[in-house]
């Protein structure tokens, strides 16, 4: 998936050579992000961006075999990780349907070695006959109910390079995650304002061990933090404007 991702998606094509196809569906990008992917032989489909689920879903529609990998524009496959999922399709029988791969988190230039995020496992190798992504908005995750496979290997997760851009993602997935809520029926009230940011900050920095990530760390979890207060101020408005 991608829109304006001129910066990032040459990095991410590269490691991505070796697969049979390399499917884009890009939401009318107004930089040179499709005449890169083109560069690269991708099949490049140009649609618009009605919420992370919905795009994911039409992007595995439109690939031609069944076994899917699902990397983002700022995700980085390793060499290792590459290696072993070649080796494991090599195989006469491939093992599992669906497989973790293992993320870690690059922040500001930083490559998170502690807390949770310097290696959290996630489902993004998968056969489409018998797993696919779940249909929100956002924060969609693949749905699959069999045994899991793993890999030792891990992808880089570019998240952010600037504050800028820090602050364009906070408002985007904030506003995103309030219309979601809104759409649930979901209400906030004060006191729940009040506490979300302390305890937010408090649990990243302290208690997920953020903290010993230095000053990147340190900017995460303010991020976080703050991400959590605003989709619920943004929801408020929402509900306000409903009534």
């Amino acid at each position: 998936m991608t829109l304006n991702e001129e910066v990032n998606i040459a990095r991410t094509l590269e490691q991505l050579t070796w697969c049979d196809e390399i499917v884009v569906v890009d939401s009318f990008s107004s930089d040179k992000t499709v005449e890169i992917c083109k560069e690269y032989g991708c099949i490049v489909h140009q649609r618009k961006f009605n919420g992370y689920g919905e795009q994911k879903l039409f992007l595995v529609s439109k690939c031609s075999n069944n076994w899917i990998l699902s990397i983002d524009a700022d995700e980085v496959l390793t060499n290792e990780l590459i290696n072993e999922i070649q080796e494991e399709f090599s195989k006469k029988t491939i093992p599992f349907k669906a497989y973790n791969l293992n993320r870690k988190h690059v922040y500001l230039g930083r490559i998170f070695k502690f807390g949770r995020l310097r290696n959290t496992p996630i489902l993004r190798l998968f056969n489409k006959s018998y797993a696919n992504f779940t249909n929100k908005t956002v924060h969609e995750t693949v749905s699959y109910n069999g045994i899991v496979g793993k890999f030792k290997g891990y992808f880089l997760h570019y998240t952010a390079n600037s504050i800028e851009k820090i602050s364009y993602k906070k408002n985007r997935y904030a506003n995103l995650v309030a219309e979601e809520y809104a759409k649930k029926g979901k209400k906030t009230n004060f006191p729940q304002l009040l506490f979300k940011y302390p305890y937010t900050f408090i649990k990243e920095y302290l208690f997920r061990g953020n903290f010993l990530n230095g000053y990147e760390g340190y900017v995460w979890s303010v991020y976080l933090a703050e991400y959590s207060v605003l989709k619920y101020l943004k929801l408020r408005e929402k509900n306000k404007l409903n009534q």
